[in-house]
């Protein structure tokens, strides 16, 4: 029977995740996310989100599924094929279908992200028509204090306009290509706006180092849940500083801000550049052992 592509259903629940526990076998220390989201994501499926299968011999073989994050970006997440398959263009036959929903939907470009480590998954966004486009790193800085006095120069206040003017001049803003971290989709990037900025200086937290000009930025967008922890974080969009006391300043401040929320984890999105990734460690920000690729898709 010759594969088919169709809108996920519920009762494909089973199958997918019986395939998706097999996919990273052989990174144990690796949770996948799509057991305990995929009931979700089937019942919020709607005109700005789509969720696929690939159905093989009566089962569920493969999930993908497309979100609208504004009226020209749309994200590609959680793309997963049972290994039994792999080779096979099932993954291709998912995101051809998303990107032919997402376009005549009005998005232009279309991103996906995929861990550095993942050989497969680069090899497939690749030949599914993505280009590759910025790298990042989170990092965890814990809540609390780093037992450490900022330099005493530096103030750390709200002030979305300067961090904005410094973002739009920013090495970082460069190597992310002007992404940061979507304020409604977990673990997707879209672009960093004006607009955006001051609605989470608003709605959240803008955090902006100052001493002798600005020196530095960051964001948050949510406090959320990790389901594959059982943990609660705060997400800050992305973090970008001009030098070392610049960034001791600002993770000082997320500590703050995580601590008075009352979280147990961070999130950071940094860009992964040299620089930011010393002078990150140089802080003691908890960098995760790996960066993660972002790629892009024309749409049009």
């Amino acid at each position: 029977m010759q594969p088919t592509v169709r809108q996920a259903r519920a009762d494909d629940y089973e199958d997918v995740v019986a395939f998706a526990e097999k996919v990273w076998a052989d990174r144990p220390e690796t949770a996948d996310y799509i057991p305990d989201v995929f009931r979700e994501w089937v019942e919020s499926d709607g005109s700005a989100q789509r969720t696929v299968v690939v159905e093989a011999d009566g089962a569920a073989a493969g999930v993908c599924q497309a979100v609208l994050l504004t009226e020209s970006e749309a994200w590609f997440q959680g793309i997963r094929v049972d290994p039994a398959h792999r080779g096979e263009g099932f993954g291709l036959r998912m995101v051809d279908r998303l990107m032919d929903w997402a376009s005549e939907r009005g998005a232009t470009v279309g991103r996906n992200m995929v861990f550095s480590w993942n050989d497969a998954g680069l090899g497939q966004s690749i030949a599914a028509g993505f280009d590759p486009l910025a790298e990042f790193r989170w990092a965890h800085p814990e809540p609390g204090g780093s037992g450490e006095t900022p330099p005493a120069d530096l103030v750390v206040e709200s002030d979305p306009a300067a961090a904005w003017s410094y973002w739009t001049d920013s090495d970082a803003r460069t190597a992310l290509s002007g992404l940061a971290l979507d304020p409604e989709q977990t673990w997707a990037l879209s672009e960093l706006t004006r607009e955006r900025l001051h609605a989470l200086a608003d709605e959240q937290a803008v955090f902006t180092v100052k001493g002798d000009g600005t020196r530095g930025m960051a964001a948050r967008v949510r406090e959320t849940v990790d389901p594959t922890a059982d943990e609660t974080l705060a997400e800050y969009a992305v973090g970008t500083w001009t030098d070392l006391d610049a960034a001791a300043a600002l993770f000082e401040a997320v500590r703050a801000d995580a601590a008075d929320l009352g979280v147990d984890g961070t999130r950071v999105l940094l860009p992964e550049t040299p620089r930011h990734a010393a002078e990150a460690a140089a802080v003691r920000a908890s960098l995760a052992d790996w960066p993660d690729f972002v790629l892009s898709a024309d749409l049009t």
